[in-house]
């Protein structure tokens, strides 16, 4: 029997003629369809399930829920329910239910709509702060850095690379800078295994480092620069390492008074002030310094983030250094 007589003989059904206009261009739960059609789930999911094993519907769990919709079906099949729907329409017109069931269709699509708008409207003000499953920093940095142009990269105080292995997704090259022997062994080993490429390991100091002068495009300090003896002059050798038009950013801690970071972490300095950041910046030449506080922690002692960026001047009419680092 083919499938335009067998269907036919099956949305004989009133109800059944009406699921399946409903289904034809939306997925619906069983509540929502039982609300639409005012009637009982016991007989709308029978109604489903004789219309699903005519293999005009097909559903999908979700959790609790089952979602219904139409089967358009491939090649001969889908042509015939194309044809089928047409001919379900013009008999829709007959039905004295047809408009209440598109009215009814209209208020619960709304329903749900406003169901997911409230949710988000009662998270305003806490979005940022609560958990969401899916939602983490790590995966929006992988995002961001994945539409960035591919540029040269020095990650001043690497440590072990996390950062440095990160950035080189989408790099043209990354430079990892570390003044510690074992870490930068460890870094090199992680990426050699991880089969990454452009990831260069160095031993240097942030003072000093092993980079060929106007040959990077952006230096980064994340969390490294209060490791810093000199800072200043860190911030110095970040300056002759970027090419004109560079940018530098630094990731650090804010001035703080926790003096047990001096011994727990090895750190040289305490944090820095927004103002002493944009200070470095200023004695170095840079331009377009901008500082922000982008981060606080929620547990004692409330360790706060501070932000810095700016960039290098291009120098006119002097041509610009494009070696490539070495």
């Amino acid at each position: 029997m083919s499938l335009l007589l067998k269907s036919m003989r099956l949305l004989g059904d009133s109800t059944r003629l009406r699921l399946i206009l409903l289904l034809e261009n939306e997925e619906l739960s069983v509540a929502e369809l039982q609300e639409i059609l005012a009637k009982g789930q016991s007989h709308i999911s029978t109604q489903l399930a004789q219309l699903k094993q005519a293999e005009l519907v097909e559903d999908r769990r979700t959790g609790k829920n089952i979602f219904y919709r139409l089967k358009r079906g491939r090649g001969a099949e889908g042509k015939l329910m194309v044809q089928l729907l047409d001919l379900l329409k013009k008999v829709a017109d007959e039905l004295p239910e047809t408009e209440q069931d598109r009215k009814a269709l209209k208020f619960v699509l709304k329903k749900r709509h406003n169901k997911t708008r409230s949710y988000f409207d009662n998270l305003a003000g806490r979005f940022g702060r609560e958990y969401l499953p899916g939602r983490s920093w790590e995966g929006l940095a992988a995002a961001l850095l994945n539409i960035m142009p591919a540029l040269v990269v020095a990650d001043l105080g690497a440590g072990e690379g996390a950062f440095s292995q990160l950035l080189a997704q989408r790099a043209k090259l990354v430079i990892a800078i570390d003044s510690s022997p074992k870490m930068v062994e460890f870094g090199a080993k992680s990426a050699h295994s991880h089969g990454i490429h452009n990831l260069e390991y160095r031993l240097g100091e942030l003072e000093e480092v092993p980079v060929r002068t106007a040959t990077v495009d952006v230096a980064f300090f994340s969390q490294s620069l209060h490791h810093a003896q000199r800072p200043e002059r860190a911030v110095a050798e970040a300056f002759r390492i970027l090419k004109p038009g560079g940018r530098v950013a630094i990731l650090d801690l804010l001035r703080h008074q926790v003096e047990e970071a001096r011994e727990m972490y090895a750190d040289v300095w305490l944090g820095f002030s927004e103002a002493e950041l944009d200070g470095f910046l200023q004695k170095n030449s840079f331009r377009g310094i901008r500082t922000s506080v982008v981060h606080r922690e929620a547990e004692p002692p409330h360790f706060e983030t501070v932000l810095a960026v700016a960039e290098k001047p291009v120098l006119k009419n002097r041509s610009r250094n494009r070696v490539r680092p070495r």
